[in-house]
C-alpha cells in the first residue's frame, strides 16, 4: 500500500464513467485509489450528455402522447412546453445522482483530487503544481463535441449549450444525423420545432443494419423530421434574426439556431501523454488488447481509446483494467459486442454484425437473417409502436447480431446482448420463455423464425 498522502497503489486521471468504475473497482479489490478530476464526478455522461439528454427525451415523449392522447381514449389538453422548467427537471436528476456517486466514492474510501491533471511521467500526475504518484497509472480524460472549426456561441450551439437552453426555438438546423443528431431531432420535434438534419453521408445513424437505418428514415419523414442526406456543410453564418447553412452544393437552409452534433472527439489535448511516451494517433491513445499504453504501467480506458464511443463502454474498461493489475486476466470484450441504444423515437438497440459486417466476415453466402414486425407483437400495438427485430446469423451458427428499432426497444437491449455475447443459437432463444404480453417477446418470435419454427410470422 502507498504511504504518501500524495501517493497511491491506482491514480486515475478524469472522473467520468471509465474513470470513476475504474476506482470503485480498485478499492474493492483492495488498492489505494486517487481520482483527479477538474469539473465533477460522473463526467459528460453525468452532466452533458447521457443523462440529460434521456430526460429532454423523457419530457418529449410526454409531450408526444399528450398531443396523441385521444387515440387511447384519453382526453388530455396540450398547453405547450416550458423549457425552464424542463430544464429544472433535468438538473434535478443530475443533482440526485451526483450526490449519490458522491458519497459513493466517500464511503468507498476514493480520494477525490479537485483539479486540472497533467501526466508528467510513467508514475506521475500534476495537478495545479501539485504532484501526485501511482504505481499505476489510468488515463480516463474522455472526449468532447467536435465542432470541425465551426465558432460556437450565440445561434451556434453543441449539445452542451443545448441542454442550458431556457427557450425552445421555432425551428432548428442539426449538423450530423448521427446518434446525437438523430436524439435532438427526435427530442426537439416532439416539443413542436420544425427540424432540418444536414449530413453528409448518405444516410441516418449510418453505423446501423441497413434495415433499420430504413425504417428509422421512413419514420422520420413522417414525423415531418426534414433531412439532407449525401452533401456536406460549406459554412455556417448567423446573425441577430437567425443561422444560415451553406452546403456544398451551394444549397441554404436557414434556422433559428444550428446544433453541432457531428460527433466528439478524444479530451487529451495539454494533457502530457505524448511527452510522456504514449503513442498517440489523432489525439487518441492507442493501447494494446489489455489497454496498456506501452510505457510503464500506465493504462487508458473509455473515450480516448479507438472505438466506440459509449459510457458504458468506458464503464466496463475501467472494471477490466482495475482487474488487469489486480492479475485476473478480466475476459475482453470485442466493441462489436457493445450493445448501442439510439434513445431517439423510434428508438434502435443494436448489438453485434450487421447483416453487411457479417458478410464481410463470415462469407456473402454463410449468412442467413429474419426479421419480425412488430405489428405481429401485442404490446408493440397497444403502445403504438411499429417497427422491427432483425436476427442475424453464421450459416447453421451462433446469431452474430441482433438489431431492432421501435417505440421504448431499447429495453431489450439486455438479452440481446446475452445471445450474441454468449454464441447462443436460435434453436436456444426459441426454447426460452418470453412473457406475454411484452415487446421481449419479439425477441422470441425472431428466433422461432430464424430457427424454422415461426408462430406468428
Amino acid at each position: 500500500m502507498a504511504d504518501s498522502a500524495n501517493a497511491f497503489d491506482i491514480l486515475i486521471l478524469g472522473g467520468g464513467s471509465a474513470g470513476y468504475a475504474a476506482a470503485l473497482r480498485s478499492v474493492q479489490l483492495g488498492y489505494s485509489v486517487g481520482l483527479i478530476e477538474k469539473e465533477k464526478v460522473g463526467g459528460t455522461c453525468l452532466h452533458w450528455g447521457c443523462i440529460p439528454t434521456k430526460a429532454y427525451l423523457h419530457s418529449a415523449e410526454v409531450a408526444e402522447e399528450a398531443r396523441e392522447s385521444e387515440k387511447y381514449g384519453v382526453k388530455v389538453s396540450f398547453e405547450g412546453i416550458d423549457m425552464a422548467a424542463i430544464r429544472d427537471y433535468k438538473d434535478s436528476i443530475i443533482s440526485g445522482k451526483f450526490k449519490g456517486l458522491q458519497g459513493l466514492l466517500k464511503m468507498r474510501g476514493v480520494t477525490v483530487i479537485n483539479g486540472k491533471g497533467k501526466l508528467t511521467g510513467k508514475n506521475t500526475i500534476d495537478v495545479d503544481g501539485t504532484e501526485y504518484t501511482g504505481e499505476h497509472i489510468i488515463l480516463a480524460s474522455g472526449s468532447v463535441s467536435k465542432t470541425f472549426g465551426l465558432e460556437i456561441g450565440g445561434r451556434v450551439l453543441t449539445s452542451t449549450q443545448a441542454l442550458e437552453m431556457d427557450y425552445l426555438p421555432k425551428s432548428a438546423i442539426i449538423l450530423g444525423g448521427g446518434v446525437i443528431g438523430s436524439e435532438f431531432a427526435s427530442m426537439w420535434r416532439s416539443m413542436g420545432v420544425d427540424v432540418t438534419i444536414i449530413e453528409g453521408l448518405p444516410h441516418l445513424v449510418p453505423n446501423e443494419d441497413p434495415s433499420i437505418i430504413k425504417v428509422l428514415e421512413r419514420n422520420f419523414k413522417k414525423r415531418g423530421i426534414k433531412s439532407n442526406l449525401g452533401t456536406f456543410f460549406e459554412k455556417v453564418e448567423q446573425d441577430d434574426n437567425g443561422a444560415k447553412v451553406t452546403l456544398t452544393d451551394g444549397k441554404e437552409f436557414d434556422a433559428d439556431i444550428v446544433l453541432v452534433a457531428v460527433g466528439r472527439g478524444p479530451n487529451t489535448e495539454g494533457l502530457g501523454y505524448e511527452e510522456a511516451g504514449v503513442t498517440m494517433d489523432r489525439g487518441f491513445v492507442i493501447t494494446n488488447d489489455r489497454l496498456h499504453t506501452g510505457v510503464g504501467n500506465v493504462y487508458a480506458a473509455g473515450d480516448i481509446v479507438p472505438g466506440l464511443q459509449l459510457a458504458h463502454r468506458g464503464f466496463q474498461q475501467g472494471i477490466f483494467i482495475a482487474e488487469e493489475i489486480a492479475g485476473l486476466n478480466p475476459v475482453v470484450v470485442e466493441d462489436i459486442n457493445i450493445p448501442k441504444v439510439t434513445f431517439s423515437d423510434p428508438e434502435i438497440a443494436s448489438v453485434g454484425y450487421t447483416e453487411p459486417k457479417a458478410k464481410e466476415k463470415f462469407g456473402e453466402d454463410n449468412v442467413e437473417v429474419t426479421e419480425y414486425n412488430l405489428a405481429g407483437n401485442g404490446k408493440s400495438s397497444i403502445l403504438g409502436a411499429n417497427g422491427i427485430i432483425k436476427f442475424v446469423r453464421e450459416k447453421d451458427g451462433p446469431i452474430v447480431g441482433v438489431h431492432a428499432i421501435g417505440k421504448r426497444i431499447g429495453e431489450q437491449i439486455g438479452e440481446a446482448q446475452l445471445i450474441v455475447n454468449w454464441e447462443a443459437y436460435p434453436e436456444d432463444v426459441a426454447k426460452l420463455i418470453h412473457a406475454h404480453p411484452t415487446q421481449n417477446e419479439a425477441l422470441g418470435e425472431a428466433a422461432m423464425a430464424l430457427a424454422g419454427q415461426p408462430l406468428h410470422g
